[in-house]
């Protein structure tokens, strides 16, 4: 198994989320993560909205990663959603997302924080796992096509 699909629950993944704009999205992934026995709504919502005001963590090709540093979190913990309509994310080619992968990590997981974007990153720049992902029909489905990516 892949380091991003280790931390993916189906708990975690969410399908056609309606959500018109960033803070709305970051909401509901505040949800997402405290529903699922994760850290607080507001905590999540405020590290997502804290790092975004740094920059956009839009990747580009309708995909954002946006991450953020918890205290007190035992370990990193990814969630994803694939959204029922684009939102605007300033990413670097002005599309605008439907897939978002959430990573959190423990505050002090500097190296482990960046080898996951890293690993994010290589994974959403392959077309073919994009397209994937945007066929899934369900979360068990989306959870598979995280399972079985490797690294070429």
């Amino acid at each position: 198994m892949n380091p991003i699909a280790a931390l993916l629950t189906g708990e975690r993944i969410l399908i056609d989320l309606d959500v018109a704009s960033k803070p709305a999205l970051f909401e509901a992934l505040g949800r997402l993560f405290g529903n699922a026995g994760g850290p607080s709504a507001s905590v999540v919502t405020g590290s997502l909205a804290t790092r975004e005001k740094l920059g956009s963590t839009g990747l580009g090709q309708g995909v954002a990663i946006p991450h953020g540093r918890i205290r007190g979190l035992a370990h990193a913990m990814g969630g994803f959603a694939r959204l029922a309509h684009p939102v605007a994310f300033d990413a670097p080619d002005a599309k605008p997302v439907t897939q978002v992968f959430v990573l959190l990590v423990p505050e002090q997981a500097t190296d482990e924080h960046l080898q996951l974007l890293s690993e994010l990153a290589q994974m959403f720049s392959e077309r073919s796992f994009r397209d994937a992902l945007a066929a899934a029909p369900d979360p068990a489905a989306v959870r598979d096509v995280f399972d079985r990516w490797q690294a070429q």
